[in-house]
């Protein structure tokens, strides 16, 4: 009941829709704050996921997952990624996620390791949350910019 599905479609899906609701293509996107569990299953059906979304950008869109760094905070996970997110965005920084073991080159991700990777073009990130029973949720960000306010 608490797995995700292994082939991270309705994860997929609720980044498609966040995607939509920004009125943008997975293109624009230039990081992404995962779920990221460190579980074997639910990091295969994220991987999955960001694969059926991201495609052939997959492999080298970054990846950050705040709870490697500040735990699972249950009913309040969402909340905190989302701010880190934002966070991320603002200082132009896609935060590493803490090395605990060697990352699986099968999930073809770019997972951000042991240093920060720094940015002055980063405009847009996706944050994404897997609930149990398929309880997903994503949402886009983007850094808003003076040539908007004009």
């Amino acid at each position: 009941m608490t797995a995700p599905c292994p082939d991270g479609k309705w994860a997929a899906e609720a980044m498609r829709r966040a995607l939509a609701d920004a009125g943008l293509d997975a293109a624009a996107i230039d990081f992404l704050n995962a779920h990221g569990t460190a579980t074997p299953l639910n990091d295969a059906a994220e991987a999955a996921a960001i694969r059926l979304v991201f495609g052939d950008r997959a492999p080298a869109l970054p990846v950050e997952a705040t709870k490697g760094v500040v735990g699972h905070l249950l009913g309040a996970a969402g909340a905190v990624e989302a701010v880190a997110t934002i966070v991320s965005l603002r200082a132009g920084v896609v935060h590493p996620i803490r090395e605990c073991g060697p990352i699986d080159e099968a999930l073809g991700v770019d997972v951000v390791l042991g240093r920060p990777r720094t940015s002055t073009t980063l405009r847009t990130a996706l944050s994404a949350n897997l609930g149990f029973g398929g309880a997903n949720a994503a949402l886009v960000f983007r850094r808003w910019s003076e040539e908007r306010e004009s």
